[in-house]
């Protein structure tokens, strides 16, 4: 049911300010209300009717006790409980409002982590790839040096041999001198030297010096 505040206060305004009370004439059936400062309790009368309402006393007292001091009271009350209730709305608008300024704030922080927690993983992605990379390389130098070194002993070795070779002395035997000029003897001393001559040649490509050519 909506009622009309506004024009309710308007006629409880002009009305007689209660308290009202009832008056009951059983005889004639008649119920007035007498309200303050009338002389014949004649403000508002109840008449039963010709049927004798039963229930005319009742709604006589009804309206004695639902005067307009009374009326007024409950809509000042009702005025007292809007305005609590429009409190109570202004504070859990802003309690609203303060909630999804948290929700927002919240949202944020947690996608600031998750950036964070992101750009963390690449970072550690990158710094064990350049670990990895970096332990390779290492690898790598390593086996270079290794192999440098190895290298490095077989050249002294190998120049040690060179040396130790260089410096041996093969001496030859010198070829028998002959006094015969038969053709016999003019052929052994001709393949003596043929063989002496290629084995010189042999020891001179193997670098070693040859004495007594």
């Amino acid at each position: 049911m909506n009622i009309d505040k506004r024009a309710l206060r308007e006629v409880a305004e002009k009305a007689t300010k209660g308290p009202w009370k009832v008056f009951s004439d059983i005889d004639t059936k008649t119920f007035s209300i007498h309200t303050p400062r009338d002389k014949r309790c004649e403000n508002v009368i109840k008449w039963g009717g010709f049927d004798c309402q039963p229930n005319a006393e009742a709604n006589a007292e009804f309206i004695a006790a639902f005067n307009p001091k009374v009326a007024l009271a409950l809509l000042d009350e009702n005025i007292q409980l809007q305005r609590g209730k429009d409190a109570i709305e202004a504070v859990a608008l802003a309690l609203r409002d303060d909630m999804q300024q948290a929700r927002e704030q919240l949202a944020a922080a947690e996608q600031e982590r998750e950036n964070w927690r992101i750009s963390f993983d690449n970072e550690r992605y990158r710094a064990d790839k350049l670990a990895a990379a970096l332990n390779a390389e290492r690898e790598k130098l390593v086996m270079a040096n290794r192999s440098l070194i190895i290298q490095h002993i077989r050249a002294n070795s190998a120049e040690s041999r060179i040396a130790e070779l260089e410096a041996r002395t093969v001496c030859l035997p010198k070829l028998p001198v002959l006094g015969s000029t038969t053709e016999r003897y003019e052929g052994f001393a001709a393949g003596a030297s043929s063989m002496r001559n290629e084995c010189a040649n042999a020891i001179h490509a193997a670098g070693i010096k040859v004495e007594g050519e």
